[in-house]
């Protein structure tokens, strides 16, 4: 039995959501690392969809990233902003259409009400806590996030940015060059 043969492991993510105080906010390093090497320092992996009230951050190669964005922004409008059902309804097709299927990734979501993780096998998470931490750092992140927000009188902005930074101190694949959105 062969393994199977794929391009350099490509790791360039740490997203967190954090919900906190009635805001909710997505934050992403920078960093894009293939093999050994940093490719790039100030990548955004955070956007603002469906017109302004809905933000996603991505965990997946770059070519992958403009695709799911992509499917995912038609499903929000198909669903008229319903997050929930876009997410599940893009899920659904991630995990049966024959590309999709391939992408090694997962898509963090949010709007004012709810946050989801939203991978290709045909999860659709929804965290317990409101935190949600994927990519490479993203348990760090999460971490981090969990006790900020239990123990300092930070905002979420705020908490994001730190949570980030003390993950970029921890995780290689994760640096320090943060965007911040919030709704």
């Amino acid at each position: 039995m062969t393994a199977r043969t794929r391009g350099p492991e490509i790791r360039s993510t740490t997203i967190l959501s954090v919900r906190h105080r009635g805001r909710v906010v997505m934050a992403g390093d920078g960093q894009v690392t293939v093999g050994q090497t940093i490719m790039k320092q100030n990548a955004r992996k955070v956007r603002r969809l469906y017109q302004d009230r809905v933000l996603a951050g991505f965990a997946g190669a770059a070519a992958d990233a403009f695709t799911l964005f992509a499917r995912f922004e038609a499903k929000l409008e198909e669903h008229r902003g319903n997050l929930a059902r876009a997410a599940v309804e893009l899920a659904k097709e991630w995990r049966m259409d024959r590309v999709l299927r391939r992408l090694e990734a997962l898509l963090a979501v949010a709007d004012a009400e709810s946050s989801f993780i939203v991978s290709g096998t045909g999860d659709v998470i929804e965290p317990d806590d409101g935190l949600v931490g994927i990519g490479s750092g993203g348990p760090y992140a999460l971490a981090a996030a969990r006790a900020l927000r239990a123990h300092s009188t930070l905002e979420a902005p705020q908490i994001a940015e730190e949570a980030l930074r003390i993950a970029a101190g921890i995780c290689v694949y994760t640096n320090d060059q943060i965007t911040v959105l919030s709704l």
